[in-house]
């Protein structure tokens, strides 16, 4: 077997996988939402911030993927947000598998909404279905305006994308016009959100967006 039919069939067992998994949430009227991102950009920041202002609202939890350590999910769980934590060991990326494994293991209650927080990369997470309802790709302002275009997958198939770390305006050169444009190009639908947690700018219209769809969701589930 060549290099390109084994990682084929690997591929077909994921999406088998995330299959059940999305029939699993469906059941249940979760929203999930793959959260990808480079090391750094400030996802485990984000989730911390919309804890408190979901609190109110929904039922959250998160999985936690990591190469290594439970920091980040430790954080989400001092912050109110129930987290299990996934260490891969080197890999870099989830993939349903290991996304299921958690669910057997953790001890979330009914959730609202799932975040899966994944490994640090812009690559690999884009070819693995997770079973989420919104891929979320997550930009820092610190990492440069050109991140789109170079890694097309992931911008292409995310729902949204959020700028982070806004408040280093200034301080880093960073073209927001020109990220918009490019995410618009791979994916005109795209949702764009500019955050600082620093400020708390635009945090507010990101856990907006969330209730949104998840009501849309359930609603869609509900007339099926």
């Amino acid at each position: 077997m060549n290099r390109a039919e084994f990682r084929k069939r690997i591929l077909a067992a994921n999406d088998e996988e995330a299959a059940r998994l999305k029939r699993r949430f469906d059941e249940s009227g979760t929203l999930v939402v793959d959260l990808v991102s480079a090391p750094g950009s400030g996802k485990t920041s984000l989730l911390e911030h919309s804890a408190a202002r979901l609190a109110d609202h929904v039922r959250v939890g998160a999985i936690v993927g990591d190469i290594a350590t439970e920091l980040d999910a430790e954080r989400l769980a001092a912050a109110g947000m129930p987290s299990y934590q996934i260490v891969t060991g080197g890999a870099c990326h989830l993939d349903a598998r290991l996304v299921s494994e958690a669910l057997q293991h953790s001890r979330f209650s009914s959730l609202d909404v799932l975040f899966i927080e994944n490994v640090g990369n812009l690559v690999c997470p884009a070819s693995y279905a997770l079973g989420e309802d919104l891929k979320v790709a997550l930009l820092s302002v610190a990492e440069g305006d050109d991140k789109p275009f170079k890694y097309p997958a992931i911008f292409t198939k995310a729902a949204a994308t959020v700028i982070t770390k806004t408040d280093l305006d200034g301080h880093v050169s960073f073209d927001r016009a020109r990220v918009r444009n490019q995410v618009m190009t791979l994916n005109p639908s795209a949702e764009v959100f500019e955050t600082s947690v620093i400020s708390g700018q635009g945090v507010e219209k990101w856990c907006e967006f969330l209730i949104e769809n998840l009501e849309t969701k359930r609603r869609t589930l509900a007339h099926a």
